[in-house]
């Protein structure tokens, strides 16, 4: 779509009238009643939602909508639940990635629920209960997409979920938020995110219950201020980002990025031959909060036929004797012949949270001195020439793997990634230099870290 020209078809019915000379449309206004007048900023459906904005008819379970910036999407996702809500749903989830993003966004914001609601039916909002109860007695739950765990055992009739593409667990989001929608006779969800092409956003567009609207910025252009356009929009048109940030495609692979889906798939293996050397990765958060980033904990092994192998990503936001004990637990498990952990974030911390657990266990400090890409690219020189192969699938390391670029471009801390890059240097990059160096006579060994 072009940035000049938005077919009239696409507009709403208050965007093609403001579009005609302001003596034809003033006056119309003014024929109307007070009461109608009063009515037309509520009118959603009738009058200020454009054609994909509304609400699709027939049998569907989720309706995606994909959006570049600025297109509405959380103007369309709280008419939605208002609209649910007219017609008699009861119970209704809200999930965002955080709980504050609920609050600030769906809830709150300049165009979230309160701020779409008439005066007649103004849901009153219960911060500290994290629910909204409308006069009819319809209740909405708001929940974090990033706490999965919240959303076992919720039952409801509808749900409105915002940016989950951007959340740590989406799968098991998903997972959790379909099993409790199954109140009243016909369950649907309304997803707004911007896309990024992670498998659980690639797998719901491709479902059969799925409704798929692609919104372009372009398409609300007569409602953004020209600063905004000129910041957020303007710098990415005709650009492949732009594709994803503007017209709200799901791209492949992102540019740059130091894996692509088709790399890991192509050495992808059902079974892996027997292992000289197996470890341990981990890379700590320094904080048990909301907001926290996981902690990475990756099991790797060195084949007998000098191949690396993934076996296992146990990843987890716990606290530090939580994420202790899964440690020790995988080492147990895969027979490992060491723990390693970053220092960088956390001093000591992996070190003695884990000799609390297990006081022998063999461990390796490891201190990163260059950043995360400059660490990680020559583990991806490994992938790229076959010598890396992920032991069945593991879909939220991949889709931190695929996002990474060398210059830092993860939207969030890839500690998943991260612990996979110091699991296979650790068997793979450091013996090759370590001999190197013997090899060489030098008196002093040089740190890849």
């Amino acid at each position: 779509m072009q940035a000049n020209h938005v077919d009239q078809a696409e507009l709403s019915p208050r965007e093609r009238l403001l579009k005609r000379p302001r003596s034809e449309w003033e006056p119309f206004i003014r024929s109307l009643s007070k009461q109608r007048q009063q009515q037309l900023p509520y009118d959603w459906m009738g009058f200020e939602a454009r054609p994909k904005q509304r609400v699709p008819p027939g049998d569907w379970l989720t309706w995606l909508i994909l959006s570049g910036r600025g297109w509405g999407k959380t103007r369309t996702g709280a008419e939605t639940v208002r609209h649910w809500v007219e017609a008699g749903a009861k119970r209704i989830i809200l999930v965002g990635r955080s709980g504050s993003d609920v609050r600030k966004t769906m809830v709150e914001g300049e165009s979230g629920i309160l701020a779409v609601s008439p005066p007649g039916n103004m849901p009153e909002w219960l911060p500290g209960n994290r629910q909204l109860i409308w006069p009819n007695g319809a209740i909405g739950d708001c929940y974090s997409g990033d706490e999965p765990r919240q959303l076992r055992g919720f039952q409801g009739e509808k749900a409105w979920i915002d940016e989950p593409a951007h959340w740590q667990y989406p799968a098991e989001a998903f997972k959790n938020l379909f099993f409790g929608l199954r109140l009243g006779d016909n369950p649907q969800c309304v997803a707004t995110t911007t896309p990024l092409p992670i498998r659980p956003i690639i797998d719901l567009a491709k479902a059969d219950t799925t409704i798929v609207t692609n919104g372009s910025s372009f398409e609300n252009r007569a409602n953004l201020s020209e600063l905004y356009y000129t910041q957020n929009i303007a710098p990415y048109v005709g650009t492949r980002v732009g594709r994803q940030e503007i017209e709200g495609e799901i791209l492949s692979d992102v540019p740059g990025a130091l894996w692509t889906r088709a790399l890991i798939d192509e050495h992808r293996r059902k079974g892996r031959p027997e292992l000289v050397r197996v470890v341990v990765a981990i890379d700590p958060a320094v904080t048990n909060t909301e907001e926290s980033d996981d902690t990475g904990i990756i099991a790797a092994g060195l084949g007998i036929d000098g191949h690396g192998y993934v076996l296992q990503d146990a990843t987890c936001k716990l606290d530090p004797p939580g994420w202790g004990a899964r440690a020790v637990g995988v080492y147990d498990f895969r027979q490992a012949d060491e723990v390693i952990g970053e220092t960088n974030n956390g001093g000591d911390l992996v070190e003695r949270n884990l000799r609390v657990i297990r006081p022998n266990i063999p461990f390796r400090k490891v201190t990163a001195t260059r950043g995360k890409s400059k660490r990680a690219q020559p583990v991806a020189t490994l992938y790229e020439r076959g010598l890396v192969h992920h032991v069945g699938s593991f879909d939220e390391l991949e889709d931190q793997m695929v996002l990474f670029t060398p210059e830092g471009g993860f939207i969030t801390s890839p500690d998943r990634a991260d612990a996979l890059v110091w699991a296979l240097w650790a068997l793979m990059i450091e013996p090759v230099q370590q001999r190197r160096i013997l090899m060489l006579e030098e008196p002093y060994q040089v740190s890849p870290y």
